[in-house]
């Protein structure tokens, strides 16, 4: 059974709705430490669980978000959750999407935040695998040095170092073989780009305006095809919006909950 952190979750009970917060990479369920404090504070039934060899969600070799959606069912069956509004950040994103090809009866909503629909191409993928090797080499400060540059706004790396610490702290629990076989699912992801017009639930997206990774356009165009969809641009944020400016962030993810929720 994966790990997971939650609150409001009581397995003995059915819960019509709980909110699912899916990590970006190469992090675990402490990322959304913000937002789960948000949640228990309002009352509101949440679970973050971990991706395959993180925290302490067994390893598994040559995983595929298919596997993990598999577990994510399990899980949630596990805890009596009927419907969940699920937020994906990054390869949470791609998860989400995966989540609603497998199992689009599970959910109620979606929160679509810094990440993209369609599938790599082949300069992506030779990115990708050269990451792989290098961080089965030298493990898990390979991963770190590699991004660290790149995953926050310009005023986070200036002035939030506590954000920067907490994904230096998160990334270096985690051996390099854990973090190649994420990457390894990243890559053999199918594309996502014709689910976008099948998805029929309440779709808000989020993105940071300094992203560079899954930069404002590309949440543009998806809003774009999703009929009904809302955007938000988080001003000062780079791919990790939900941990440069969590107050912001939950705003916003609160104000799609209680949208989708009428009286929560």
């Amino acid at each position: 059974m994966l790990s997971y952190k939650g609150v409001h979750i009581d397995s003995g009970n059915t819960s019509t709705h709980a909110v699912l917060l899916l990590h970006a990479f190469p992090l675990s369920s402490e990322m959304w430490a913000p937002q789960l404090s948000m949640l228990e504070a309002e009352g509101i039934p949440a679970i973050a669980p971990d991706v395959f060899g993180v925290e302490a969600s067994p390893p598994k070799e040559n995983w595929t978000f298919g596997d993990y959606i598999e577990e994510i069912a399990s899980l949630l069956s596990s805890l009596r959750i009927g419907g969940v509004s699920v937020v994906g950040l990054s390869m949470g994103g791609y998860q989400t999407f995966e989540l609603w090809r497998m199992f689009p009866q599970k959910i109620r909503s979606m929160v679509l935040c810094d990440t993209r629909a369609e599938q790599d191409n082949e300069d992506a993928l030779a990115s990708r695998r050269d990451f792989i090797a290098a961080v089965r080499e030298k493990g898990p400060e390979e991963a770190v040095a590699r991004m660290l540059p790149n995953v926050f706004g310009s005023e986070t790396y200036a002035t939030r170092t506590a954000a920067v610490d907490s994904f230096k702290r998160i990334v270096m629990r985690q051996s390099g073989a854990v973090i190649a076989a994420a990457m390894q699912a990243i890559a053999s992801r199918v594309d996502s780009l014709e689910s976008l017009e099948t998805i029929t639930c309440p779709v808000t997206f989020i993105t940071g305006m300094e992203d560079k990774l899954t930069p404002p356009p590309l949440a543009e165009s998806m809003h774009r095809k999703v009929t009904g969809s809302t955007l938000h641009l988080i001003p000062e944020a780079g791919h990790l919006s939900n941990m440069e400016l969590p107050e912001r962030f939950n705003a916003l993810l609160l104000k799609h909950l209680r949208q989708v929720t009428p009286g929560k």
